[in-house]
């Protein structure tokens, strides 16, 4: 296992952090335990949740998934300072109007109820990673490519200072000790940022958004924010929903599938990234490969990368998804991967 700096936190994570949202949803709480406890057998002492989860996101399941960790946390207490325990606060409108109505604003009220409840499900008094799900405004995320402004959106969003103010509020309290963004642009990350260093305010020290295979869009502009500013990527969705372990190769639906039980999450079914999705499985078979090892062992060796989010439905997955960060790719590999990216870039955003 190799550990990389949180921003200039003096704090070294793991390159694996375990991803839940999963839990209560396609996994019981002893399946979800199983989990928990063999990541930490293996070092891996970062976990990601949110609010929101389970996905997709439902008003009788959201929740459960901060519930179930917070019931092992109950059962372990002494491990509780041994974790990196990273929450969300969901934004508005995506995460369903059974949250805040879906008006979620980034304001200290909105902010500090999240926060009570988070805590409350997980049986802890603080949270180590405290993140914004999505930006509060209408940009390109969730499958946007380009951005289209719409101007008539922009009366009702919290100043960015607001938003700084509250969360270094709930930092003053000990109830978070860093904060982190995810689903960002590079203006949003770098408008964060300047704003922070001109108010001495707290900087937000990592950024959570999707990248893999399919999906490199990070590499334009925010990777570049990421190495300057030192503000790493945790990357999610590394296999892209289970696309890029093949399971899904030559038109199978496997029943257990994620993209097979829930239809929101078809952008990663498109033609092109069909198209894609086999060709970096020849790529791993050249080189005698899985294409989840190809797919994990990619990502770890971007330099803009702190941490990779891993989720499974069964322990199995699990440790394969582990065991693929042990490999180092060639150049030779590298080469092949980038010939059929310059041909399909970016086809599942």
């Amino acid at each position: 296992m190799k550990f990389h700096p949180l921003a200039d936190t003096g704090i070294e994570l793991p390159e694996i952090c375990l991803g839940t949202m999963t839990f209560g949803e396609q996994n019981t709480q002893a399946e979800a335990f199983e989990q928990l406890n063999y990541a930490l057998d293996q070092g891996i002492y970062f976990w990601d949740t949110a609010e929101m989860y389970p996905v997709p996101p439902k008003v009788e399941t959201q929740g459960r998934t901060e519930a179930i960790i917070g019931e092992w946390i109950k059962a372990n207490p002494t491990q509780r300072n041994a974790l990196f325990l990273a929450s969300k606060i969901a934004g508005p409108a995506y995460g369903g109007s059974h949250i805040r109505e879906g008006k979620t604003r980034y304001v200290a009220p909105h902010l500090r109820q999240a926060l009570d409840q988070s805590l409350q499900r997980l049986n802890t008094d603080y949270i180590d990673l405290y993140q914004l799900h999505w930006p509060e405004r209408q940009t390109n995320f969730f499958g946007k490519l380009g951005y289209a402004h719409a101007k008539e959106q922009e009366t009702d969003l919290t100043r960015f200072e607001e938003t700084l103010e509250a969360l270094g509020q709930e930092i003053q309290q000990g109830r978070i000790k860093h904060i982190g963004l995810s689903n960002e642009t590079p203006w949003g990350i770098m408008k964060f940022l300047a704003i922070a260093e001109r108010l001495n305010l707290q900087k937000f020290v990592s950024v959570q958004n999707p990248y893999n295979l399919l999906n490199r869009t990070y590499e334009v502009g925010s990777a570049e924010v990421s190495i300057r500013e030192n503000i790493g990527l945790l990357a999610y969705s590394p296999l892209a929903f289970g696309m890029l372990t093949g399971k899904y190769l030559n038109g199978a639906q496997p029943e257990d599938g994620r993209i097979t039980k829930f239809s929101r999450f078809t952008r990663y079914t498109n033609p092109e990234a069909i198209r894609a999705t086999a060709a970096y499985a020849e790529v791993a078979k050249k080189h005698g490969l899985t294409l989840t090892e190809l797919s994990l062992a990619f990502i770890k060796q971007q330099p803009f990368v702190t941490s990779t989010i891993i989720g499974a439905t069964t322990l199995d997955q699990l440790k394969e998804n582990i065991n693929a960060f042990r490999i180092e790719l060639s150049d030779d590999v590298l080469e092949d991967i980038e010939k059929v990216h310059q041909t399909q870039p970016n086809p599942a955003p």
